[in-house]
């Protein structure tokens, strides 16, 4: 039967997921999205992220591979998907991909998003349900010199938990892009790297507002991007205030027009 590659670009609010990846008698968005495919296309489909987001983490932009029997144009495929899915999951986009196209090993980069809320509002409910309300004041000096550390490449074992990637891997990342900015009732912190480790942005964000607070030294920092493992680093920041924004493919991979 003949198929076609398609990339799904997924939307979701991840409160009531057990994360990304399909789980025995979890909720996880791996899980809803095959369930919806399979009911589509009478026969299992995997699908197939670009990585795995931790339980109550968002997306804006998941990319998604699925191969689906080729009667399904993206367009129409994005339309049925969207009239089943629930209402925590949406698909954005769609669009028809080379079929050598991978999820997971075709993406150049990934790009995550974690917000502050450092004003009284932030603790509003439904500010809340998005971002960390951090009711201790902040050094922004510490917030920047420690993010510009994080750009380039590094090992990240100080910043990952342990035993989630293979023993041979070198917990290396390509950081491109950290930068703490303003924004009204708070702050936000953008990464873009070629990938990230498990827990690798909570860990960064915790470090960065303990450090900020005067929890701990700065120069912590930097001793930790040298570290062989996670024992010293700061508890993780909350999941529910990390979005997975987008993910970056080549152009040779795209075959079609988005279905938007």
């Amino acid at each position: 039967m003949a198929e076609r590659t398609v990339q799904l670009v997924l939307q979701y609010d991840g409160a009531a997921f057990s994360g990304w990846q399909r789980q025995p008698s979890q909720r996880t968005v791996q899980g809803v999205v095959e369930e919806a495919l399979e009911r589509l296309c009478t026969a299992p489909i995997g699908a197939l992220g670009s990585g795995r987001t931790d339980s109550g983490v968002h997306a804006r932009g998941q990319a998604v591979g699925v191969r689906v029997p080729d009667r399904w144009d993206v367009a129409k495929l994005r339309r049925a998907l969207n009239s089943i899915l629930p209402q925590d999951v949406w698909v954005a986009s769609a669009t028809e991909m080379r079929e050598s196209f991978h999820a997971r090993y075709s993406a150049v980069s990934r790009r995550y998003t974690y917000y502050v809320g450092t004003d009284e509002g932030a603790r509003s409910p439904f500010r809340g349900r998005y971002e960390l309300a951090f009711g201790q004041p902040l050094e922004r000096g510490a917030l920047d010199a420690a993010a510009a550390q994080v750009e380039g490449d590094h090992c990240f074992r100080g910043f990952a938990v342990v035993g989630t990637a293979p023993a041979h891997d070198d917990h290396r990342c390509r950081v491109t892009r950290a930068r703490w900015s303003e924004r009204p009732g708070g702050l936000e912190f953008s990464i873009e790297a070629n990938r990230f480790l498990h827990h690798m942005v909570r860990f960064l964000v915790g470090t960065m507002l303990d450090i900020a607070s005067a929890r701990r030294p700065a120069d912590d920092f930097a001793r930790l991007l040298n570290a062989v493992d996670n024992r010293d680093v700061s508890p993780p920041a909350p999941p529910h205030a990390l979005f997975l924004d987008a993910v970056v493919y080549p152009a040779e991979m795209y075959a079609g027009e988005v279905a938007l």
